[in-house]
């Protein structure tokens, strides 16, 4: 096939720091702590990052790098070494699964493993092959105490519409893997116009805009037939490479909240329903436990991820069906 190039989706550095202690408000906003006990904080769930690699020694990531390969030409095109020499990737890993340790900053999902494919160069390009290969390995993997990924986070994008790259998806999603795609962030502030972004925009795939602290849409996320959900996304702070944190913003900032809460979302129901879920079903429990902002469905989807959601209208209805036994 053609050797085109995808690039990571712009995302903009609002600031970097040393050092900081904290759960971030995006973790705060999509309920996360508040399913931490019966999703068992994600552990044993695999989320394979598809990105620029991580900072494996980074102090909020290093107990959570469970493997990882590089497909780059990067490192002399070693596949062993996949340290990020971007930031990009280990900002997103902070996200999805920065360990609880008193120090730093927590992910959604702070016990689950991260599996770190290198897709993307130190400058945020890559070949579609290297994409597609990475997607067929985090299908493929198996871990050396039998573990198989749980869930594919990829914040990438690009204008052109790969039947390759499709296929792979494809794949992925029927071999039973949540596939999580950044939209994209060439939105216009428009909710009438269109902007579409690959892989994001295909169907198969769970496509996730993004919403600022204060659950406004971002101006830049872009808006298609294809968002499913929205999650924090504008000045969000997690792990940075050289041991520091920064904020940065979108689209691929929303991602890793939606990537964590599935792998909280897959304890949480296989303990309830007592087996593991499909990919359709897992879907369907996201997709119940998210509320719409009042935004078009082609901005918002099905609305911004609230893990609690179930619970607190529990709270709710309970004292009726009380009253009535």
């Amino acid at each position: 096939m053609k050797m085109e190039e995808m690039r990571l989706i712009p995302y903009h550095v609002e600031s970097t720091v040393e050092q900081t202690s904290e759960v971030p408000k995006g973790i705060e906003l999509i309920q996360a702590p508040e399913i931490w006990d019966e999703s068992k904080k994600g552990k044993g769930v695999v989320v394979a990052v598809i990105d620029t690699g991580v900072q494996t020694d980074h102090p909020d990531l290093a107990d959570r790098i469970i493997g990882g390969y590089n497909f780059t030409s990067d490192y002399d095109n070693d596949p062993n070494n996949f340290y990020d020499n971007n930031g990009h990737g280990t900002h997103v890993s902070g996200t999805i699964a920065a360990s609880e340790n008193d120090q730093g900053v927590v992910g959604v999902a702070p016990e689950a493993s991260i599996l770190a494919l290198k897709v993307l160069t130190s400058e945020g390009s890559g070949q579609y092959d290297w994409i597609i290969k990475g997607i067929q390995y985090a299908t493929n993997w198996k871990g050396a105490g039998g573990e198989r990924v749980g869930v594919i986070s990829m914040s990438l994008g690009g204008p052109e519409d790969v039947p390759e790259m499709h296929q792979a998806i494809i794949e992925a999603v029927n071999s039973g893997i949540p596939v999580v795609v950044a939209a994209g962030n060439e939105g216009d502030n428009r909710e009438d116009t269109f902007e579409y972004s690959y892989p994001g925009s295909y169907n198969e795939v769970i496509e996730v805009g993004a919403v600022d602290l204060d659950l406004k849409l971002a101006s830049f996320s872009d808006t298609n037939t294809e968002v499913d959900v929205v999650a924090p996304g504008v000045q969000i702070l997690s792990t940075y490479p050289q041991n520091k944190y920064a904020v940065l913003s979108g689209t691929s900032m929303a991602t890793p909240h939606v990537s964590g809460a599935i792998a909280l979302l897959k304890n949480l129901t296989s303990t309830y329903f007592d087996r593991e879920l499909t990919e359709a079903e897992l879907y369907a429990q996201l997709i119940r436990r998210t509320l719409p902002l009042g935004y078009r469905g082609s901005s918002e989807g099905n609305g911004i991820v609230s893990l609690d959601l179930l619970s607190q209208i529990q709270k709710v209805i309970k004292p009726a069906t009380e009253q009535k036994s």
